[in-house]
C-alpha cells in the first residue's frame, strides 16, 4: 500500500472484509495542543493507545518501540491477522498514526497506510463521525511479528556517528527547542540539539494536518540532500519524527530509519540538566 490514502479512497474501502481501521488518537501533543474532535471517530475504527498499546512500557523514556512478544499480543487482541489491511488515523490530521504505520512496517507488516489528514480532513469532507465507545471487543486475530532491519537507530549508533559522519540526523522538533532557546515540554529536560544534526520542524512538511506536495516536501527536503547523506529522523520522543520520515518517503521512497530515543534519551544521557 502507498504511505497515505486520501479519506475519499477510505469512503470507498471502508466496508472491505479485510480493511482494519486503527484510531491511534491522542489528548494532546507533547506540548499540550488539542484536538476538536474529542470523543469521535470514523464507523468501525478500533480505539488504541500509542503509549499503552504499542509502546515498551517498562522503558525509562516514552513511547519506546515494544517488544516483538508484546506487539504480536496486542495485535492479535485487536483482531489483526498477517493478511490485513491496516489504516491509521489520528484526532489531530497528521500526528501519532505515522508512527504507528512504521512501528508496523518495522515489524514486518507491509498492507499498512495512513488517512492523509486524519479525523480532521474526514469532517472537513462531510463524512460521519460516531461517538467513541470504550470496552470494545474483537475476535481475536492471529498475527506473527519479525523485526525488521535497517529501522531502529539506537544511542551507541547515533555516539559513533559523531565520529563516522555516515548520516545525517533530521529533528522534527520546533526550532526554538532545537536550538536551545525554547524549553522542552519534559520537566527537567533541556533543550538543544545533538551535534551535527539538521532541524526540519515536523509542521513544515504539513498543510491544515494533510500532507504538502511532493513537489513541496522535495524543495524542503533540500538541506538534507545537500548533505548528501542518508538521514535518520529524530524529535523530543521519537513520534514527530515519523512525520518526517513520511514526508521523506512519499518525496523520494523509503528512508525509515528513526532515532528511537531520540532528544529525549540523549539530553539524559548526556546530563544535560538546567
Amino acid at each position: 500500500m502507498e504511505p497515505i490514502v486520501s479519506v475519499a479512497w477510505l469512503s470507498a474501502h471502508i466496508d472491505d472484509d479485510d480493511l482494519i481501521l486503527l484510531d491511534v488518537s491522542s489528548e494532546m501533543t507533547a506540548v499540550g495542543e488539542r484536538s476538536a474532535f474529542d470523543g469521535v471517530s470514523i464507523r468501525g475504527a478500533r480505539k488504541i493507545d500509542l503509549q499503552k498499546d504499542f509502546s515498551d512500557l517498562n522503558s525509562a523514556f516514552p513511547n519506546t518501540f515494544p517488544a516483538l512478544e508484546f506487539f504480536e499480543q496486542t495485535c492479535c487482541r485487536l483482531g489483526i491477522r498477517n493478511n490485513s489491511r491496516i489504516v491509521i488515523f489520528d484526532n489531530l490530521g497528521i500526528y501519532t498514526s505515522p508512527r504507528l504505520w512504521w512501528l508496523f512496517k518495522a515489524m514486518g507488516h507491509e498492507e499498512v497506510t495512513v488517512l492523509d489528514g486524519g479525523l480532521p480532513e474526514w469532517i472537513r469532507n462531510g463524512f460521519g463521525t460516531f461517538e467513541v465507545s470504550s470496552g470494545s471487543t474483537y475476535e481475536p486475530g492471529a498475527y506473527s511479528a519479525s523485526i525488521q532491519p535497517g529501522y531502529l537507530v539506537l544511542y551507541e549508533e547515533v555516539i559513533e556517528n559523531l565520529q563516522s559522519g555516515k548520516f545525517v540526523i533530521a529533528d522534527a522538533r520546533s526550532a526554538a527547542r532545537f536550538s536551545g532557546s525554547g524549553p522542552e515540554p519534559r520537566k527537567d529536560l533541556q533543550s538543544g540539539m545533538i551535534p551535527g544534526s539538521l532541524n526540519i520542524p515536523f509542521k513544515e512538511v504539513l498543510s491544515d494536518g494533510v500532507f504538502k506536495s511532493k513537489a513541496e516536501l522535495v524543495e524542503i527536503f533540500t538541506v538534507i540532500l545537500n548533505t548528501h547523506k542518508t538521514p535518520v529522523f529524530s524529535c523530543g520522543s521519537g513520534v514527530t519524527a515519523c512525520i518526517l520520515m513520511m514526508a521523506w518517503e512519499i518525496a523520494f521512497g523509503p528512508a525509515r530509519r528513526i532515532y528511537d530515543g531520540s532528544w529525549t534519551e540523549w539530553a539524559t544521557l548526556n546530563d544535560l540538566t538546567f
